[in-house]
């Protein structure tokens, strides 16, 4: 009888080939849903930062808080003005911002995704409610 090479049949290549494709598949939705969580975890301490600086905004200008843009508070921040993790542009977009009177402010970031149940509201202007597409904070005082 003739020695015959031991090896792989195409048939058992061809399955190994289809199981690394489907574990390489669900490998990547796992690391896009950790990127979209770590860039939701961000907004919120950017909130937390900007909601820091309009409470010492409030104490060193006679207890009264920005009126019309909120980011007038940004001297009190310990670092620039946050960014939004997902973009290079100044807060905005997906960022809002509501400081129309002296007694209150409101500011807000969109979760990802945006049919998100991430946040704390429904609404971008402060909507309070247990869940929602954003993420918002509020005056302290």
């Amino acid at each position: 009888m003739k020695d015959r090479l031991k090896g792989f049949t195409l048939l058992e290549l061809l399955v190994v080939i289809g199981i690394i494709g489907v574990m390489m598949a669900l490998a990547t939705v796992a690391y896009a849903q950790a990127q979209q969580s770590g860039r939701n975890t961000r907004r919120k301490q950017d909130l937390v930062a900007i909601q820091n600086a309009l409470e010492q905004y409030y104490s060193a200008n006679s207890f009264a808080y920005p009126v019309g843009t909120c980011s007038v508070a940004k001297d009190h921040l310990k670092s620039a003005w946050p960014v939004d993790p997902s973009s290079t542009a100044t807060v905005t977009i997906p960022y809002s911002e509501n400081c129309a009177s002296t007694s209150s402010y409101c500011v807000c970031a969109g979760m990802e995704p945006a049919t998100s149940t991430a946040g704390n509201s429904t609404t971008s202007s402060c909507g309070w409610a247990n869940s929602g597409a954003y993420y918002c904070v509020g005056n302290l005082q």
